[in-house]
This record gives structure tokens, C-alpha cells and sequence, in this order.
């Protein structure tokens, strides 16, 4: 019986925020999930997390942001993705993020919103069903 690889995880800190215990919490519930993480560190740029991202060969990207710089930098992650045609990376977001502006995370392709709380177990989970569900 062949064992399934490992799914791929970067998690990175966009922007300026300097605060990156909750991106630490989630990079180590992943690994504890069997999941093989890479952790980018603190003051990240869009393109330093992209371009890590395909030199690890990701299946997936969560960014963690508290700056409130979201809407500058997100968009910015997913141009980049797809001039390399790597749309197909799950994106995934954690930090805080005004009601309003769920939808329009959304929009830009971030499957999942995990704010102040989130259950680890859960973001586990729906990192497996997103990948499972790309075949």
C-alpha cells in the first residue's frame, strides 16, 4: 500500500505586522496534523511568499495578517500566483478581518477565514477536504 505524500503548507506573515504567534500556533497544529509546514517568518512580501511557495511546491498558502493591510497585500499574493499559473495553490487567511471584508477575501480566491478563536482541529480538516476535493 503506498502512503499518501504529505500535504505541502506555507504559512507566512505579509506586510508589517510584527505579531506572529497565531501563525506559529496554526504552523504547529498542521505539523502535529501530519502536514509538512514551512514557516516564512515575520515582514513578508507578496512576492518573497510566492516565490517560496514555488520553490517548496506548496499545495497550499495561509497568510496570517493583523496589520489590517489585507486588501493591499492578498490581491497581490494571487496576481503573482497567477502569472505563474499556480492558481491552483489553496489559499487560506488567518488574522483579523472586518465582517465586510470577508466576502471580498473570498472573492479573491481564499477558500477559507479562520479569525480570533479558530479551532485548529478545523482549520486540519478543512485543509485536507480543500485538497482531497482537488484530486
Amino acid at each position: 500500500m503506498t502512503q499518501q505524500p504529505k500535504i505541502r503548507v506555507l504559512i507566512a506573515k505579509p506586510g508589517l505586522d510584527g505579531h506572529d504567534r497565531g501563525a506559529k500556533v496554526v504552523a504547529r497544529a498542521l505539523r502535529d496534523s501530519g502536514m509538512e509546514v514551512i514557516y516564512t517568518g515575520l515582514r513578508q512580501t507578496p512576492e518573497m511568499i510566492v516565490e517560496a511557495a514555488l520553490q517548496e511546491d506548496v499545495d497550499a498558502i495561509g497568510l496570517s495578517i493583523l496589520s489590517n493591510a489585507h486588501m493591499a497585500l492578498f490581491p497581490r499574493v494571487v496576481e503573482l500566483l497567477g502569472a505563474e499559473g499556480r492558481r491552483d495553490i489553496l489559499l487560506f487567511a488567518g488574522g483579523i478581518f472586518p465582517d465586510e471584508d470577508v466576502p471580498e477575501i473570498k472573492k479573491l480566491g481564499f477558500r477559507g477565514v479562520f479569525g480570533p478563536g479558530s479551532d485548529t482541529r478545523e482549520i486540519a480538516d478543512f485543509i485536507r477536504a480543500e485538497i482531497a476535493a482537488r484530486g
